[in-house]
C-alpha cells in the first residue's frame, strides 16, 4: 500500500507543537535571564557584609588549613596557650569553629554546658587560662552534627556573637577545613588581624592550603605564615630521620606565595600523646624542642610577620 506524502507547505500537528514548545522555552528562557540579572544586581548592590568586632576582643587571629587532618586543630591549641605563656598580662580565648568536628573541648581537656549570664550570652569554659567555646560543649560527644549549611552558619554566627568573652587581648579560631561558608562567613563579618596556615608537605595537602592562603587574600585577611606540620619523623632509637610526607613542601609554596615560614613542627608521639590526654605540649613541656622551635615563633620571636599584618590592616582600614 502506497503512503502519500502530506501536501507541501503544511506543517503536521507535531510540528506546529513542537514550535509553540520552542517558542515557549524561549519567552522562559529570556525571562529566566532577566530575573536572574535583576538578583545579581540586588546582590551585587548591596555590597559585602559590614565587619563588626567581637565585643571586648581586640585582636582575632585565625588557624586555617585547606585539608583536613593536617594538625590544624593542634597548632591552634598551642598557639593560644604560647600567647598566654609569653604575656602573664594578656588574656586569650580560643573559639572552636568547626561544628561537624570540633576538637578543642578534648585537647583542652573541658566537658560540660556553658552557664548563661543575665544577658543570655553563653560563658566560656576555662583551662589553663584560655577562655574557651566549642560546639562540643552543646552536644554530647559522640553525637554527630547532621545540619545543612543555614544551620551551621547559624551555630558559627551564635558562637561570635553570644558568648560573653569578657576581655581578650586575642581570640585564636580554629577554622575548619576548606574554603567554604563559614571561612568565608568569619572572614568577612569580624576584622582578623590575620590567618596562619597549617600545612603537612605531601603535594596534596599543599594544593589545598595554596587555595586557602588565596582565599583569604581575596577577602582582605593578611596571612602571618605558613606552618609545616609533621615535617620530618626521629626515631627514638637511632634517631634516623625520615620525610615520611615529603620535604621542604611547604617552605616551596610559601616562597611561591612571597609568605613567611612560622614553624617547623617534627612528627612526634609527645605532640600527639600531650593534646589526646588534655595537656598540649606548651603547657605539659614546655621546655621542648617542639616548643621552642615552633610554636613560640609563631607567637613570641615571629614578631616580623606580626607586625607587617598590623600595618597592611591599617592601610586597609586606611582604603576603606
Amino acid at each position: 500500500m502506497r503512503m502519500e506524502k502530506a501536501p507541501t507547505g503544511r506543517r503536521s500537528t507535531a510540528d506546529s507543537a513542537r514550535t509553540s514548545l520552542c517558542e515557549n522555552c524561549s519567552i522562559s528562557s529570556s525571562s529566566g535571564d532577566e530575573a536572574l540579572r535583576d538578583k545579581r544586581a540586588r546582590i551585587l548592590s548591596r555590597g559585602l557584609p559590614k565587619q563588626k568586632p567581637i565585643e571586648g576582643v581586640k585582636q582575632v587571629v585565625v588557624v586555617a588549613s585547606g585539608k583536613g587532618g593536617v594538625g590544624k586543630s593542634t597548632t591552634a591549641v598551642n598557639i593560644a596557650l604560647a600567647l598566654a605563656a609569653n604575656d602573664s598580662a594578656k588574656e586569650v580565648g580560643l573559639l572552636d569553629a568547626d561544628i561537624y568536628g570540633p576538637s578543642i573541648p578534648k585537647m583542652m581537656n573541658l566537658k560540660g554546658n556553658p552557664e548563661l549570664t543575665p544577658k543570655n550570652l553563653m560563658r566560656p569554659l576555662k583551662n589553663y587560662g584560655i577562655a574557651c567555646m566549642s560546639m562540643g560543649f552543646l552536644i554530647e560527644e559522640t553525637a554527630p552534627v547532621v545540619w545543612r549549611g543555614l544551620m551551621v552558619m547559624s551555630a558559627v554566627e551564635k558562637l561570635l556573637r553570644q558568648v560573653d568573652w569578657g576581655q581578650l587581648d586575642y581570640l585564636v579560631i580554629d577554622m575548619p577545613p576548606g574554603t567554604g561558608d563559614v571561612q568565608l562567613s568569619v572572614s568577612q563579618n569580624i576584622p582578623i588581624a590575620g590567618a596562619v596556615i597549617v600545612s603537612t608537605p605531601q603535594d596534596v595537602a599543599l594544593l589545598d592550603a595554596h587555595k586557602g592562603a588565596e582565599m583569604f587574600r581575596k577577602v582582605h585577611v593578611p596571612v602571618l605564615g605558613l606552618v609545616q606540620n609533621m615535617s620530618v619523623f626521629q626515631c627514638p632509637k637511632c634517631k634516623h630521620e625520615t620525610h615520611i610526607f615529603g620535604t621542604d613542601g611547604v617552605r616551596d609554596l610559601a616562597k611561591t606565595l612571597g609568605l613567611d615560614i612560622l614553624g617547623d613542627v617534627p612528627l612526634h608521639i609527645n605532640i600527639r600523646e600531650t593534646c589526646d590526654s588534655g595537656q598540649p605540649v606548651v603547657i605539659s613541656q614546655p621546655q621542648s624542642d617542639a616548643v621552642k622551635l615552633t610554636i613560640l615563633r609563631c607567637t613570641g620571636s615571629s614578631y616580623g610577620p606580626w607586625e607587617r599584618s598590623q600595618k597592611q590592616n591599617r592601610c586597609l582600614e586606611g582604603a576603606s
